[in-house]
């Protein structure tokens, strides 16, 4: 029988076969394979986290990757329109008539764009609310994209703040003026999101795919280069009178109102697309955006953002802020007013005739 240290040191019998054990190399293998574990788990927590961390951190969501991804979102929806404004295959229809009795067309590109943009987004943010004008639409075999920083400028103050998920509501325009995109009228299109927290429209995009535009905003963070030129631009020439810009699609009636409002020395400049309003008032092209009917909050969201960045308002007609919480209806019932200076000026003229017409506005 072998003696027991002699045994330990050198070789053990298992099974009626004799083995030979080195302890020295054994041991060494058994402390490097615990300096690794250690390493992963405490080095590496972010690349692979545990159960807890994991469920605890995906009921969050990270502004920053989201600004990313919203601008991506625009961009990439404005390529699907302009390949469709190309290709000349618009596949126009009706999907019946607005709240003004205009007829409100739908196009392909409206439906690519859609898919484009609410898949890519719902794809890296699979726990967020996602509203977009086209809802109904089926979605098949769509572009995604994945989170490129590269959109963002250099200066651009953009931190990592987190915020619920379950808090964070985000619109979708995936093609604003259908009816001018029709008629090539290609300077008022626009594609848009909109990243509402807690019913509070946060950060704004607006990007014209055909002059390759993009008008962001982070409010009380950063914004484009390009947002921050137009609104350096110098006022209209247009005298002291107020410039208020209203839907081409209004009627004769609207303008009327908008003179009553505002003074027969008002002017009016006619435009299409909200999104296309609100830039005229960030470029100092119109003192205000009027707006007196029903109208969506994928069309506003994002406007709303903005102009809260540069320190303007948007309200509805009644003074009120618009909330755009996952709970809330989709539809702005009660008009809206948006202005960079003197919102409670304008909404004083507005509450004065409202008073003469029994609260009414158009």
């Amino acid at each position: 029988m072998i003696p027991m240290k002699e045994r330990k040191d050198r070789k053990e019998i298992m099974n009626g076969r004799t083995i030979r054990i080195n302890r020295v190399p054994a041991t060494i293998t058994a402390i490097l394979l615990t300096i690794v574990l250690v390493y992963f788990l405490n080095f590496h927590q972010e690349e692979r986290p545990s159960i807890y961390g994991m469920l605890r951190s995906d009921n969050k969501v990270n502004l920053r990757k989201m600004l990313i991804a919203a601008i991506q979102a625009a961009q990439r929806g404005g390529l699907e329109i302009v390949d469709v404004a190309n290709s000349r295959q618009l596949k126009e229809r009706s999907k019946g008539k607005t709240a003004e009795g205009v007829n409100d067309p739908f196009t392909d590109a409206d439906g690519r764009s859609h898919c484009v943009m609410k898949q890519g987004l719902k794809r890296i943010f699979p726990r967020v609310h996602i509203f977009s004008e086209e809802d109904k639409e089926h979605c098949q075999d769509a572009h995604s994209f994945d989170l490129d920083p590269t959109v963002l400028h250099e200066t651009a103050i953009v931190p990592d703040v987190a915020v619920t998920a379950q808090d964070v509501t985000v619109w979708v325009d995936p093609l604003d003026a259908t009816k001018e995109f029709t008629e090539e009228l290609y300077e008022y299109v626009t594609t848009m999101v909109c990243v509402a927290v807690a019913g509070q429209p946060v950060i704004g995009v607006i990007h014209n795919p055909f002059s390759g535009h993009t008008a962001w905003a982070w409010v009380g963070h950063s914004m484009s280069e390009y947002l921050a030129e137009l609104h350096k631009l110098p006022r209209a020439d247009k005298g002291s009178d107020p410039i208020i810009t209203i839907s081409r699609s209004h009627t004769a009636a609207a303008q009327d109102v908008t003179r009553a409002v505002f003074g027969q020395n008002v002017n009016i400049l006619t435009a299409a697309g909200a999104g296309y309003k609100v830039l005229q008032v960030v470029a100092n092209n119109a003192t205000a955006y009027l707006h007196t009917s029903i109208i969506k909050k994928w069309d506003i969201c994002a406007g709303d953002a903005i102009l809260r960045a540069l320190g303007g308002a948007m309200t509805t007609l009644n003074d009120e802020s618009i909330n755009y919480g996952p709970n809330e209806s989709p539809v702005n019932k009660d008009g809206l007013l948006a202005s960079l200076t003197h919102h409670g000026d304008y909404m004083e003229r507005v509450s004065k005739y409202r008073a003469q017409h029994n609260g009414k506005l158009r």
